[in-house]
């Protein structure tokens, strides 16, 4: 009988940790506010050393997200688009943390074949290939995971072909919290009118998001717009502009279905700014993403142990 191994998603802000057995099963997990971005390589090593006093006798570690950036463990290079998980999983990063074999899972890095510009991911893979072994996404078309910064792939035969990256969230998240456009805003962002009517200003493009973002300040301030509202509008038109950059990419015809993956609230306001702009969403819960990943790279890796 096959042994637990354990995983980890560790980002810049957050260590997710999850004990899974040899046939896929989720048997235990933990998050703690543990991210890259907090922790030198003592800290990390700590990190790791406390997990492994929970789970002794798991064997090996994996590990994905900015663990295998320039300021996590050790730099893993990114893998190349097109692959699947038999190309993710053939440039898996053998190292030792705190005395224990882990291998990291290397991003993804893309060329569009559209705009000829690069992009790269770390972490989102994982997810990806996880929903798929779980039959919960598409062999092909286009899936979305709206965030702090949203990622919009493109999948054909079970492959990731490319990327788009946009920083959305992070956008409005900024501007809502310091500034010009933060003292105008009353409440938080929601769907309805004000939320549709700014997807559709930015989907046009009749000007250009810089010009369209402090005009948000002007609508408020001549009161076309409510404070109450403003929020609202704005994240529609952050998203509106940022869906109309997907459609340019990866050109999608009115009724077309984009595969929503991420948390719910936020893919309630993606679904309802797809729909204005005809096109359809069906939103995956992302639940046990990361761990389906990993339990689908533990299986094309041999059920590798220390």
């Amino acid at each position: 009988m096959g042994r637990d191994f354990i995983a980890i998603n560790w980002g810049s802000s957050n260590f997710r940790a999850y004990l899974i057995d040899h046939t896929g099963v989720l048997r235990d997990a933990f998050a703690e506010p543990a991210g890259i971005g907090s922790l030198d390589r003592d800290g990390m090593a700590a990190q790791i050393e406390r997990m492994v006093q929970r789970w002794p006798d798991a064997q090996p570690i994996y590990a994905c997200g900015m663990v295998g950036s320039n300021v996590g463990w050790e730099e893993v290079a990114y893998a190349e688009c097109p692959i699947g998980l038999d190309g993710l999983t053939a440039n898996l990063h053998a190292t030792h943390i705190a005395g224990r074999l882990m291998y990291i899972v290397p991003g993804l890095a893309c060329r569009r074949e559209r705009d000829g510009a690069p992009d790269i991911m770390r972490g989102e893979e994982t997810e990806l290939f996880g929903l798929m072994r779980a039959g919960r996404l598409p062999r092909d078309g286009i899936v979305a995971l709206p965030g702090t910064h949203s990622k919009w792939v493109r999948m054909a035969g079970g492959r990731v072909m490319e990327f788009m990256t946009a920083m959305s969230g992070e956008i409005f998240d900024r501007l809502t919290a310091a500034g010009m456009l933060a003292s105008i805003v009353a409440a938080p962002a929601v769907a309805g009118a004000a939320f549709t009517s700014g997807t559709r200003a930015g989907a046009d493009r009749a000007l250009g998001l810089g010009t369209q973002l402090f005009g948000v300040r002007a609508k408020v301030i001549r009161k076309d717009l409510t404070r109450e509202d403003a929020a609202s509008y704005l994240r529609g038109l952050l998203i509106g502009a940022e869906i109309a950059d997907a459609r340019m990419l990866y050109p999608m015809d009115d009724g077309q279905v984009v595969t929503l993956v991420g948390a719910a609230p936020v893919c309630a306001l993606y679904a309802e700014a797809l729909a204005g702009l005809n096109l359809r969403a069906v939103v995956v819960d992302a639940g046990d993403a990361s761990a389906q990943g990993f339990a689908a790279i533990h299986s094309e890796n041999g059920g590798a142990s220390a």
